[in-house]
């Protein structure tokens, strides 16, 4: 009975060490240090962008807006093609909350008009990076494509050192007015002047030629400040030959995560008639102007 005894007194001990010994193996250090590491995976976590959906670019843009724009569609004499002008036709698109354009066409005896208006919803698939951030890597790449030309400094032709108050930025640009007038940031993009019934405008090719030297300064392609996050302003003449010369302008802004290009061409019915470019301009920017404060509502 005593050696009994001692063996169960024994085995009563080991029990109690064993359960110290798993006690202490369990609690504390592997637990507290992954906790960190959740905790920091979780707040690396971007936002998400602004914009969960997208206008519908059909509806988006006025009568009103339009006359102006597309001269010929009030010339229409049959009301039903005169609506149907009206309405536009939809871009082909997967998904209406990702990527949704319109585009308009109308010919009159004096030009063919044409206007394309298309709206981008950037998604981040990074979770480290925004939509926000990711919107504005793809615009810096669609500007940079664009090849903007430099600005040009009033008073100075010819001259990099003109003027003390321009400095490396170019801000002694002459400045566009107040609005409707063209901006005079500078940095061009371009648009594909062989259509603008493209569902999104492309970088202009050697075969076009952009605005020249003899323009303006508030004329010439570049970057617009006093339109959403960025902005930006193409313009390109087509190149002459045995048809009238089509001008193309292009207009691409950001706003948070959604883009928006507007492509807004003309050619004209009768050859070495061109496109007055400040009105084109002038149009276009009002037009994208509307777009930026339909987003902000």
């Amino acid at each position: 009975m005593q050696r009994k005894a001692y063996v169960s007194g024994v085995a009563a001990l080991l029990a109690v060490l064993l359960a110290g010994c798993t006690g202490s193996s369990d609690g504390g250090g592997t637990t507290d240090e992954s906790n960190p590491d959740d905790a920091g995976t979780a707040t690396a976590v971007a936002e998400p962008g602004r914009y969960r959906t997208l206008p519908e670019p059909c509806g988006v843009v006025g009568a009103e807006t339009l006359d102006s724009l597309l001269p010929g569609i009030k010339q229409l004499t049959d009301a039903e093609q005169r609506e149907k002008a009206y309405e536009g036709t939809p871009t082909p698109t997967f998904d209406t909350d990702r990527k949704a354009g319109c585009r308009w066409k109308v010919e009159s005896a004096q030009a063919t008009d044409h206007l394309l208006v298309d709206f981008e919803r950037v998604v981040s698939y990074d979770t480290a990076v925004s939509d926000d951030s990711e919107a504005q890597r793809l615009f810096a790449k669609e500007q940079e494509a664009a090849d903007l030309p430099e600005p040009v400094v009033s008073g100075t032709p010819g001259s990099e050192d003109g003027g003390g108050e321009s400095g490396e930025s170019g801000e002694g640009t002459p400045s566009a007015g107040p609005s409707g007038s063209p901006s005079s940031s500078a940095s061009p993009v371009s648009g594909d002047t062989s259509s603008a019934a493209s569902p999104s405008p492309s970088v202009s090719d050697s075969d076009s030629d952009s605005t020249d030297a003899s323009t303006p300064a508030e004329l010439q392609p570049r970057v617009l400040d006093d339109l959403g996050d960025d902005a930006f302003l193409d313009d390109v003449l087509g190149s002459s030959g045995s048809t009238a010369q089509q001008r193309t302008v292009t207009v691409v802004f950001r706003t948070s995560n959604v883009i928006v290009r507007i492509e807004y061409a003309e050619q004209p019915a009768t050859v070495g008639v061109v496109p007055d470019s400040e009105e084109m301009q002038d149009r276009a920017r009002k037009l994208a102007a509307q777009l930026a404060e339909a987003l902000a509502e």
